[in-house]
């Protein structure tokens, strides 16, 4: 582990700040089930569920991002594109509306063909990027035990998503699976934010820094390999892991505020607090992290649904002076979810290292 990922700076003194208390300050805006998605360009006209949704904005219009589930047999999932305007969330029209939308990632490579899983979308150069996890040729194979799942990137060219990256740890690093990864442009340095699973069972929150030439390689979908990167923080004595949420909101020159989500000691309940990083050339520091939790799963679909008490963040947009989420809740259908910019920012204050 040492070889692979040191620790960021402020790893030890933000892990002795956190708490297990929830303050949610997140107003649910409403929810979409996947009996109002409707299908365009699929024989069956809605997804069995659809949730874990990444997002971006476009005007005045929210492009929702959510995984579908099409079939239980073996759990695949693809990715589905629906568009739907920021009235809707104000007025509470989302929670009653139907919405059409063309499934737009599927599986079609070895690096995905058991399933496209949890989006998460953002703007790099102002070009629209997805990175999901993909549940490789390896997912369901007993004797494989390597590289079940990674981290897939495509770059919306042409009205098309192009799967473009597969990244990679270095051969013997004994990576299970990579899940929770995003793209982030800092100051013109490019870092990678992902949850390595390896071989010894544990799991890391790490930023791995890249070298900006990976965008601009050209046509086809490549191979990358990490080297290492920079542990964030460990799970809590009250945690069994974390992982990365939605892209995160730059609040600075070499400053960003992500999201993290949270399982508990005994793997059910999913909560979610938020860490304020500086991203440079130094490498990766922890400059604050919310003492407590920010969101708890507490709404019906949040609390039932395939996996109950599950909230789970993929995507984060920056509305005049909120931050709104959409997220997937139970892993049944999508949620959606905002906070005044300043009362996150206050929270992060309150854990503020010095």
């Amino acid at each position: 582990m040492e070889e692979l990922f040191q620790p960021a700076e402020g790893m030890r003194e933000a892990g002795e700040v956190r708490q297990n208390v929830t303050r949610d300050i997140f107003e649910r805006r409403g929810v979409l089930s996947p009996s109002r998605i409707i299908l365009r360009n699929y024989p069956v006209p809605h997804p069995l569920t659809a949730f874990n949704a990444g997002a971006r904005l476009a005007g005045e219009e929210l492009y929702v991002y959510p995984r579908i589930v099409l079939g239980y047999y073996k759990y695949v999932s693809s990715i589905v594109e629906l568009r739907i305007p920021l009235e809707d969330l104000e007025g509470g029209g989302v929670s009653l509306n139907s919405y059409v939308g063309d499934v737009v990632v599927t599986p079609s490579t070895r690096f995905d063909i058991w399933g496209a899983e949890d989006p998460r979308v953002y703007s790099i150069g102002g070009r629209p990027y997805m990175t999901y996890t993909g549940r490789t040729l390896s997912y369901f194979d007993p004797e494989a035990q390597i590289e079940k799942t990674l981290p897939v990137t495509a770059v919306r060219e042409a009205g098309r998503w192009e799967k473009r990256l597969v990244f990679k740890l270095p051969q013997g690093a004994g990576l299970v699976s990579d899940k929770d990864a995003f793209l982030c442009e800092v100051g013109e340095r490019l870092y990678l934010f992902h949850r390595p699973h390896l071989l010894s069972g544990s799991f890391h929150l790490v930023v791995s820094m890249l070298d900006d030439s990976v965008l601009t390689a050209g046509a086809g979908l490549r191979e990358v390999e990490v080297q290492g990167g920079f542990e964030v923080l460990r799970p809590a004595p009250f945690e069994s892991k974390l992982g990365w949420a939605a892209p995160p909101l730059q609040v600075g020159a070499e400053s960003v505020v992500a999201l993290v989500h949270a399982v508990d000691r005994e793997g059910i309940v999913y909560r979610v607090f938020a860490v304020r990083l500086r991203l440079s050339a130094r490498g990766v520091a922890v400059e604050a992290v919310t003492p407590h939790y920010i969101m708890e799963p507490r709404a019906p679909y949040e609390v039932v649904g395939d996996r109950p008490y599950t909230i789970f963040p993929c995507g984060l947009v920056k509305v005049g002076d909120e931050v709104l989420i959409t997220y997937g809740a139970g892993d049944y259908v999508v949620g959606f979810a905002a906070a005044r910019l300043d009362e996150l920012l206050a929270s992060l204050e309150e854990g503020e290292l010095s």
